[in-house]
């Protein structure tokens, strides 16, 4: 295993700037995610750490040891592609011992390291299939056995579940999560499925157009968002925001307007706002319960519902604002286009300035 250092990091492509300073500390047997929508640069920088694309400005250490000019085999990773990227014609031995074998490794030693990298992954029984033979998870496992057998420092994912279907995406997040457990590596995976980020990750790397919004744990992430994209992107449904006007700001009374209609109050100098300050209040939809007993009551309009027997989730207008988003546990029946209460409590609130930032609590910043 080892250490990642990303010093300034930039990259072009001609007078296109996709990556933008970007500097990171990966620390040894790590588990980091790069998340972030279509476009924002996540498979592109972790092609730089491989070495499969040229930095424009920057430096990247692996161990200790700056890597930015040498060549993807120099560099002590192994890459797990989106594609399986097998050889139809080889076994699973075959693909999975394909590179120890071109690089003159002996015989005895390759099978050993097949045979160990089968076993973790539950492929003894598979080894002598084809491609053709395995289902999408089994195929993806040879892929990550073929990374397994080489013993690099680290390992580069780019985003290799995005082919399975559901369930199997599940199974394999569960693989990997296993995987990392048992050898320690370090390990960094690109996704633009905030679920597989939250689930597997030590630590999350959030991209937004090439520039890194926010690290941290997966919890600090959605407990405390740095701004509005990563609040918006953290968290399954999405976080709810309302437009809001400081009305009042007192040592008594701290009162926001939503949307110039309903009016809301929080604690007294919970937060350094002042009257006047326009800024959006965020609520993520599991923390609202359908009463009038939390904090902060706010009228929701039901437009449609989905019912999932352990959840309900429902969707419509608060403040005249559309897609508003409420997430209760159990079934529930809810009547279209009726008007409910909803309520949560001042500590799940958050609050953005008119540049997005988040704003602290004065209780819990």
């Amino acid at each position: 295993m080892a250490n990642i250092s990303i010093q300034d990091v930039v990259k072009r492509y001609g007078k296109t700037q996709t990556i933008h300073n970007v500097s990171l500390e990966i620390d040894e047997g790590d588990f980091v995610v790069f998340v972030g929508p279509s476009g924002c640069g996540k498979s592109t920088l972790l092609r730089m750490i491989a070495g499969l694309e040229v930095i424009t400005e920057g430096d990247i250490s692996i161990g200790g040891e700056v890597v930015t000019d040498k060549d993807p085999a120099e560099r002590g990773i192994a890459m797990v592609f989106q594609s399986y990227a097998l050889y139809p014609h080889l076994t699973v031995r075959g693909n999975m011992s394909f590179g120890l074998r071109m690089n003159g490794h002996p015989k005895e030693e390759v099978e050993k390291l097949v045979l160990k990298a089968a076993q973790t992954l539950q492929l003894e029984s598979l080894l002598d299939r084809k491609p053709a033979e395995l289902s999408g998870g089994q195929r993806q496992r040879v892929a990550i056995g073929r990374a397994i057998v080489r013993d690099p420092k680290v390992f580069l994912f780019d985003e290799p579940l995005s082919n399975l279907d559901a369930e199997l995406r599940v199974e394999m997040r569960l693989e990997i999560a296993k995987l990392h457990q048992s050898l320690g590596n370090t390990m960094i995976y690109v996704t633009h499925d905030q679920v597989e980020a939250m689930t597997l990750a030590d630590k999350i790397v959030v991209l937004n157009k090439g520039c890194v919004e926010q690290v941290g744990p997966p919890m600090e992430l959605y407990h405390t968002p740095s701004n509005l994209f990563v609040a918006g992107f953290i968290g399954s449904p999405k976080m709810n925001f309302l437009p809001a006007t400081v009305t009042m700001a007192n040592d008594k009374v701290l009162e926001l307007t939503i949307n110039g209609r309903d009016t809301i109050q929080l604690a007294p100098k919970s937060y350094n706002l002042a009257q006047g300050d326009t800024i959006t209040f965020g609520i993520r939809p599991e923390h609202l319960t359908l009463d009038e007993e939390g904090d902060i009551v706010l009228k929701f309009q039901n437009q449609a519902a989905e019912r999932l027997g352990s959840a309900t989730f429902m969707f419509g207008q608060c403040a005249q604002v559309d897609g508003f988003k409420v997430q209760l546990n159990g079934d529930h029946t809810t009547n279209m286009f009726e008007e409910y209460s909803v309520s949560c409590l001042l500590k799940d609130c958050h609050i953005f300035d008119s540049n997005g930032r988040r704003v602290p609590s004065n209780h819990n910043s």
